[in-house]
């Protein structure tokens, strides 16, 4: 787990220097992102009373690996050393208790975090065990999402030249299915999948 944690804390770093090269010294609103993310996932979870609604657990799983980046983020700029961080995320970890309603933890976690501009773990790992999100679907999902925006940064996202549409599916359709052709506990899955998207992308694409 601790490998696996620091694994992503290097990526996020990494993605964060291709976004923009100094990116620490940019007072970049990653508590926005954060807030913003958390609305979506209501949505997805249900929040209506005068409707029916069933809680989209596979959606709720994808926001909170997309707020996983953004709280990934906000612990590096502590400057802390990943090690130290991973520690500080795996005792976080180690026992988060809900309340039993999935949407008050939410707004806990949102409340927490527009008034401290800060991701704070517990309160984030209540919400995966709120859906029973386990690490390892975490670090999964989180490498699979960090490496289709390389991708997409790559391929000329910034300057709008990239199309997310290949051969009628959205590149995060092409994800999953990649994902689930290779062994996510390889030590070079990050790599492996890199390949088989360019792969399948100059198939579709070029």
């Amino acid at each position: 787990m601790k490998q696996q944690l620091i694994t992503m804390l290097e990526l996020q770093s990494d993605m964060n220097t291709k976004v923009h090269a100094n990116w620490q010294q940019q007072n970049f609103p990653w508590y926005r992102a954060i807030w913003v993310e958390c609305a979506e996932l209501l949505d997805h979870y249900g929040w209506k009373w005068w409707k029916k609604q069933t809680p989209d657990i596979g959606q709720i799983a994808l926001e909170l690996v997309d707020i996983w980046h953004f709280g990934l983020s906000l612990l590096l700029l502590k400057g802390d050393s990943p090690d130290t961080i991973a520690d500080h995320v795996i005792d976080a970890f180690s026992a988060p208790h809900t309340n039993g309603d999935f949407r008050l933890d939410l707004e806990d976690f949102t409340h927490h975090t527009l008034a401290s501009k800060s991701f704070e773990v517990v309160r984030f790992a209540k919400l995966m065990k709120g859906i029973d999100m386990d690490f390892e679907q975490l670090y999964v999902g989180y490498v699979g999402k960090n490496v289709l925006n390389f991708f997409r940064q790559d391929h000329g996202y910034q300057d709008g030249s990239y199309h997310k549409q290949w051969g009628g599916k959205e590149d995060n359709e092409h994800l999953v299915e990649i994902v689930a052709q290779l062994d996510t506990s390889a030590s070079d899955f990050k790599d492996k999948l890199y390949e088989r998207m360019l792969a399948t992308y100059k198939d579709l694409c070029q």
